[in-house]
């Protein structure tokens, strides 16, 4: 059975109508970033970090299947990534890539392809 990377998983809770805007977002190594922006669109759902001065400044997409829990009173995202696949992962241009398809096909590739981590 595979999984959709684009769809929040049960584990992480309900999330609907939850604004992560600002969030923390936490690899299982870490803090890397906070929540700039978040979909919740059927099989295409994702979140934007900004990684902030840790990577430069550097925005990265999250597809939903990557987040394992959402901690809304401690307004936290965990992922079940490492700060290095972050730092790897392919930048997000909002003014180029949002709304995409090929980009979306690459991140998709990258997040799909890269190895669960365990949290």
């Amino acid at each position: 059975m595979t999984e959709n990377i684009w769809v929040y998983r049960l584990s992480a809770g309900s999330l609907e109508g939850t604004d992560l805007t600002g969030y923390k977002v936490e690899a299982v190594d870490g803090t890397i970033g906070k929540v700039d922006k978040h979909s919740y669109e059927t099989d295409a759902s994702w979140i934007v970090v900004d990684t902030g001065p840790w990577i430069f400044g550097k925005e990265v997409l999250l597809p939903a299947g990557t987040i394992t829990r959402v901690d809304a009173a401690e307004q936290k995202v965990y992922v079940d990534r490492t700060k290095e696949q972050v730092k790897e992962a392919p930048e997000f241009v909002r003014e180029k890539h949002l709304g995409d398809p090929d980009y979306h096909r690459e991140v998709g590739g990258y997040w799909g392809d890269a190895p669960l981590g365990r949290f």
